[in-house]
């Protein structure tokens, strides 16, 4: 039994929830009194209703994300009907970046009895103790300033053994980014921040290393911005570098034009199958990067990311986003042939989303762009790109994902990409795989293969 029942809907399995072991890592006192309950996507909402109420609380919070804002809301409609029913007397609490910037009349607000804005780790301590003391604060929304990193309880200790050796193992040395990209919740500045904040170094790392001693073998940072301070990411890498040798891999977010020889000789000593590094390029038009007002060189990049893949081990994993304001199906098409010369070892092709209370929407009229309104509010159609193209386009991107990225066909996709420029090669066969299957999903892997072979044949 719980008195405060810490609960999040995750994406999958292999994703635990950083943000709710934060939040129970700094309970302080009233930790003994708090457990999480981690479910997926997969799980029926009246299944989780039923596992919380079991616990008898008295506070239940939710980390609402993009991926789980329809699942939660109809869960906390489950949850009202089932405390009205059975006349329990409990609080539901929401936080997250989806609900960070909501609209205060949306539907999951309205539902809710308390919602805290922001970093919530402490803001949700300090409402927690209020409830159980018996008293009701009169704000329903909560606005949480950012906190100090050095006030903050690691949460690292709440990761189970199970967790550790299923799973992935989020952790991050530092919060906040100093761009101000304009699809992205971080150039939301809240009062308080001041850009990048960083986790006093030496206590990171020992939590660091009491980690890998318990068994976590994929680390995977969520740090925004890496190598954006150099002294910071070089020891981290100098620290992790030893244990690449034991099976450890760790996974990291980079800015792309920002790769100074310390870095490089760094990436060049890890061995194969052990260090990840995700490149946001998000498009390679500068026109449309200024216009988002993404800062990026590009002739520092391209050369980063030739220089990652020629003379480093390092797996590269890079983005592209599809619909930006501006970019053209031609301009984005020469941006992805450019990249793929390049030979990352994945290209992640996003769709544009319209993220609650991102600036990208000052762009809606003068460039059309139209946006779906249910998450991941994807967009729709713009000025460049009609409704049928980005249909075309979310084809491309999910067939690449399934038959490239995934890695299990490269003798085939070989000989596909062989005959003409990558983007329009592929285009022509996503929508010949579309045309023969009418389905996106679902997909054995015999089937993948097959069709590669026939369309190549």
């Amino acid at each position: 039994m719980a008195e405060i029942v810490l609960a999040s809907i995750n994406a999958k399995y292999v994703h635990p929830s950083l943000g709710l072991r934060y939040l129970l890592a700094n309970l302080g006192a009233l930790q003994a009194q708090a457990a999480i309950l981690e479910f997926t996507r997969d799980t029926a909402s009246e299944s989780i209703a039923e596992q919380i109420l079991a616990q008898n609380p008295r506070i239940v919070g939710f980390g609402v994300y993009i991926w789980n804002l329809n699942q939660t809301l109809e869960l906390i409609k489950i949850l009202q009907r089932k405390r009205s029913e059975q006349n329990r007397n409990f609080v539901i609490v929401i936080g997250g970046p989806e609900v960070s910037h909501h609209e205060e009349q949306s539907e999951i607000i309205g539902l809710c009895d308390f919602l805290i804005k922001g970093e919530a780790d402490l803001s949700f301590r300090e409402l927690c103790s209020k409830i159980l003391d018996g008293q009701r604060p009169e704000a329903k929304i909560i606005l949480a300033p950012p906190p100090r990193l050095s006030d903050l309880v690691f949460p690292y200790s709440h990761y189970s053994d199970a967790d550790l050796k299923h799973r992935l193992t989020y952790i991050e040395a530092s919060r906040g980014c100093p761009f101000s990209c304009e699809f992205c919740l971080s150039s939301v500045k809240q009062s308080g921040d001041h850009g990048v904040r960083r986790f006093d170094l030496e206590a990171f790392l020992k939590e660091l290393s009491a980690l890998i001693a318990r068994g976590a073998r994929r680390l995977k940072f969520v740090d925004r911005t890496f190598n954006i301070d150099l002294k910071t990411s070089t020891q981290i890498l100098d620290f992790i570098r030893p244990y690449a040798d034991q099976g450890v891999f760790a996974h990291f977010e980079m800015i792309p034009d920002r790769f100074p020889e310390e870095l490089r000789a760094r990436a060049k000593d890890f061995p194969e199958g052990t260090l990840q590094f995700e490149v946001g390029l998000q498009t390679l038009n500068p026109e449309v990067a200024e216009r988002i007002n993404r800062r990026q060189d590009y002739t520092k990049t391209l050369a980063n990311l030739k220089f990652l893949k020629e003379e480093t081990r390092v797996h590269l994993h890079a983005d592209l986003i599809v619909g930006l304001p501006g970019e053209s199906l031609e301009s984005f098409a020469q941006g992805f042939d450019q990249l793929y010369e390049l030979g990352p070892h994945e290209i992640q092709v996003g769709i544009l989303k319209r993220l609650k209370g991102t600036p990208i929407a000052r762009h809606d009229i003068l460039f059309g762009m139209r946006y779906s309104e249910v998450p991941p509010y994807e967009i729709i159609e713009n000025a460049l790109i009609s409704e049928s193209e980005m249909l075309r386009l979310k084809r491309f991107a999910r067939y690449w994902e399934i038959f490239v990225n995934q890695g299990r066909f490269p003798g085939e996709i070989n000989a596909l990409m062989a005959k003409q420029k990558s983007f329009s090669r592929f285009l022509a066969f996503s929508d010949w795989v579309y045309q023969s299957s009418k389905k996106t999903h679902g997909f054995s892997l015999e089937e993948r293969r097959a069709l590669l072979v026939q369309f190549v044949t």
